[in-house]
């Protein structure tokens, strides 16, 4: 798998996207410093570098009812999980609040797990928006049982879900999805995964958490190479810069790193004069 997708996507192609989009943020922060009436618009976006994919094929609904771990070898958490203030939530019937807190202290606990809320609770305490965004700004990260997971978009919001969740399985768990990344089939044909966070990854980091999302997201989705359309790499609220596009060369079934020399120059170039 390695060989492979390091022949498909040259790691001087993800290289200079990486370095461009980090460029093109630190512009942007220091523009948005000199004009204070730019703040509200800068936090439209966020600090997280997204790993962009799109199939050829809508996937199967199967594979968008939950979130799919991506392990990652660098962490898009600012500290060790130990020293934050981390949220748990649980379905309450299969998994309840009290069986969770018992299954922590019988490993040892976790002290960085500070509160453990049920889903029937989330419900009734936060309705509106104000309760949601306190509940928000009140942690690091937010955890979940696997099967509360699919329920949480429609009690805590599309946008709470995508930007603040980070949802596993319990106990020794936690540690590992610390390291990891959450990849949300859509149920049309693009998605994204974090791969990077300004000011904690750096940028040879950044580069093996792309390579390590792309061996699992190609093990997730259908036909696996042969499925996917092409990968780019983006802020949320950048441009999105190519690393892999599917081509049909000859009319013979065939893959590309890009599309071509003059396009890619194009598009860095664009990322790092907005």
């Amino acid at each position: 798998m390695a060989d492979s997708r390091r022949e498909r996507i040259k790691e001087e192609t993800v290289r200079k996207a990486v370095n461009a989009l980090l460029k093109w943020r630190q512009k942007k922060l220091q523009s948005n410093s000199d004009h204070e009436e730019e703040e509200e618009e800068e936090s439209e976006g966020d600090d997280f570098i997204y790993l962009s994919l799109t199939l050829k094929k809508v996937p199967p609904k199967a594979l968008t009812l939950a979130p799919h771990r991506i392990p990652l070898r660098h962490s898009l958490l600012p500290e060790h999980h130990s020293t934050l203030n981390l949220c748990l939530i649980v379905d309450g019937k299969k998994v309840t609040a009290e069986s969770a807190l018992k299954a922590l202290a019988a490993q040892g606990g976790d002290p960085s797990v500070n509160q453990v809320l049920k889903l029937s609770k989330l419900k009734s305490d936060y309705r509106s928006f104000d309760s949601k965004k306190r509940l928000y700004d009140s942690f690091d990260a937010f955890f979940a049982t696997e099967n509360a997971v699919p329920l949480l978009p429609k009690v805590l919001g599309k946008v709470f879900y995508k930007k603040k969740a980070d949802c596993s399985n319990l106990e020794e768990e936690i540690e590992s999805a610390c390291n990891s990344s959450l990849l949300c089939l859509s149920a049309g044909t693009c998605s994204a995964v974090r791969v990077g966070r300004w000011g904690v990854t750096e940028g040879g980091e950044i580069i093996e958490n792309v390579y390590e999302a792309i061996d699992r997201v190609v093990e997730i989705v259908p036909r696996k190479w042969a499925g996917i359309k092409c990968f780019h790499l983006k802020f949320s609220d950048s441009l999105a810069l190519p690393i892999y596009e599917y081509l049909q060369p000859g009319g013979e079934d065939g893959g590309s790193s890009l599309v071509g020399e003059k396009r890619k120059r194009g598009v860095l170039d664009s990322a790092r004069k907005k």
